[in-house]
């Protein structure tokens, strides 16, 4: 633990580091801090905080500059949140509206990534089990048959099934009268788990066909839906920060480009509550030392179904960003919620 003369220093070498992008010396301390501290006492204090790894001294500069250890210990426990400007907010309410779903997700991504100037990521709200009604079976030719999907509110879903055998019109309407006399009104994960179950009680041949059924299905509610909505990953080419080392915006695009990296931090997200921030590799991914992200979930009708977030550097004016990716999540949830 730090003693608070320690603290209220690392908290003004942060805020001056990020309110001016230059190392910070113990002559700036002295005038920002509010303590009545003489020059080698800072600099004794600034040699502590290096000792423990809160800090770093850059080899061209006599300044300090925080590291990833010492912006956690900045937002975990030295960050003072800010409201949310009048502005921001009015801006927010006005654009966050319940007509279209997919709509006012992008609108969420878009408005992240203006009111921050970095990128705004929103996970799109994850799909809930699909349920079924009625299922039918329709032989097309050999090996191939089309599958019906009724659901509980009469949409209507068909895909083709490639099957390992042909199966006779007689045993399809078998296949069909045991799956909804048995699984009606169950979810197609569900109903995965007890077939598997049930496996010495079911007939081999159906299992087959009933397994590429419900894989079938499960693909068709997949298909056409992304994972997230990005918007401003541009804006992170005038980070000055990133855009001094192409090293690193080369690692931070690819997090973009690979989607099982973002997909994965927001994930994280999903398991927490409220706002979280995630400093350089913290998430798991190979994200670098001077990029954040800071996440929020959000709700439908009380359930977490996904993630809004920033991507910034890490030498970001959180106290700002944070109440901005708070708000957002909580008028997206209100607004995904209308009925």
């Amino acid at each position: 633990m730090l003693d608070k003369r320690a603290q209220i220093l690392l908290k003004t070498l942060i805020e001056r580091y990020i309110a001016e992008g230059q190392p910070v010396g113990s002559r700036t301390l002295s005038r920002h801090a509010g303590l009545d501290l003489s020059p080698a006492t800072i600099r004794n204090v600034m040699s502590d905080l290096e000792e423990m790894g809160f800090i770093a001294s850059p080899h061209t500069s006599a300044g300090r500059v925080p590291t990833p250890l010492g912006y956690r210990f900045f937002v975990d426990s030295l960050l003072v949140v800010k409201q949310i400007g009048s502005g921001e907010l009015h801006q927010l309410k006005d654009q966050l509206h319940p007509d279209n779903p997919q709509r006012v997700i992008q609108a969420a991504s878009q408005l992240l990534s203006q009111l921050t100037n970095f990128a705004g990521i929103v996970m799109t709200p994850r799909r809930r089990a699909l349920t079924f009604r009625q299922i039918e079976f329709l032989r097309l030719s050999e090996k191939r048959v089309l599958l019906i999907v009724v659901t509980p509110d009469g949409d209507v879903l068909n895909r083709i099934l490639f099957t390992d055998r042909d199966y006779s019109p007689a045993e399809l309407v078998s296949a069909a009268n045991y799956i909804n006399q048995n699984y009606s009104g169950h979810s197609l994960e569900d109903i995965r788990h007890r077939v598997h179950d049930e496996l010495r009680e079911i007939r081999q041949d159906m299992m087959g066909l009933m397994n590429a059924a419900l894989e079938a299905s499960n693909r068709a509610v997949a298909e056409g839906s992304e994972q997230y909505v990005i918007s401003g990953e541009r804006n992170l080419l005038a980070v000055r920060d990133l855009s001094q080392d192409m090293s690193r915006m080369r690692q931070l695009f690819e997090l973009f480009e690979y989607k099982t990296s973002l997909v994965q931090i927001l994930d994280l997200s999903l398991r927490g509550e409220g706002v979280q921030i995630f400093i350089g590799g913290e998430s798991g991914v190979s994200a670098p030392d001077e990029v954040s992200v800071v996440t929020a979930p959000y709700k439908v009708s009380g359930e977490v179904v996904g993630t809004v977030g920033v991507i910034g550097p890490t030498r970001m004016a959180y106290d700002r960003i944070v109440p901005i990716v708070d708000v957002t999540a909580k008028l997206l949830s209100s607004a995904l919620s209308q009925p």
